[in-house]
């Protein structure tokens, strides 16, 4: 209960004692909005492609082992009819048991082959969106960074930033010194020919569609 207390108080504390230095009042504050500039940064974008098709790579092998474990399955009920049939002689019922016995432990390599491969290809998606996400936050963050000191901002807030209880760090902005779009706008500066660079591009091409089909 102490501990819960304690981590809704220390960010409010933080927040006053902070704005009461003298050097506050000097400084320029900003505010963004960084989901929207990691959504809409057109290296997140070709990372979530890149993720995708890592993906779907991943289900086709594992669709694959799926349809040979099956397969082998059915061999295996096949085998196991033939060591019954009574028509066959006891050499050949025999010999049908021991395939069908190789067949089962076969069944069981492919069980822990499979097992194995999904739970490696979790992490390889896993490590593979975290270095990735990780990689795009950096740029961005350096993007603000330079972007705060060239304008003389004392410190840069995300707007829809949560605390450690999860409500809204900043509970009210009037947008005056807001950056997002400015952020965007030089993220995606060096985007692909392909890549549309800003929402507003997203929004002229729909629109330029919808005319095209009237």
């Amino acid at each position: 209960m102490m501990k819960s207390l304690l981590r809704k108080i220390v960010p409010v504390l933080l927040l006053v004692s902070l704005m009461s230095v003298p050097a506050w009042g000097q400084g320029r504050l900003a505010t963004i909005d960084m989901r929207k500039v990691f959504d809409n940064y057109w290296k997140t974008k070709q990372a979530d492609a890149a993720l995708k098709d890592r993906a779907a790579d991943i289900e086709k092998e594992h669709k694959s082992m799926l349809d040979d474990w099956k397969k082998a399955k059915e061999d295996y009920q096949s085998l196991l009819t033939e060591a019954n049939n009574q028509t066959l002689s006891l050499e050949e019922r025999d010999k049908r048991k021991k395939t069908a016995e190789d067949k089962f432990k076969q069944i069981k390599d492919s069980e822990d082959a499979i097992q194995q491969y999904e739970r490696q290809a979790r992490t390889t998606l896993d490590e593979q969106k975290k270095r990735m996400r990780d990689s795009i936050l950096e740029e961005i963050r350096t993007t603000i960074n330079g972007k705060a000191k060239s304008a003389g901002y004392a410190l840069v807030f995300d707007t829809v930033g949560e605390s450690v209880n999860n409500t809204p760090v900043v509970l009210y902005s009037n947008n005056e010194n807001d950056i997002t779009e400015s952020v965007l706008s030089q993220l995606n500066a060096g985007a692909p020919a392909e890549t549309p660079k800003t929402q507003d591009q997203k929004a002229d091409t729909k629109d330029d569609k919808k005319k095209a089909r009237k």
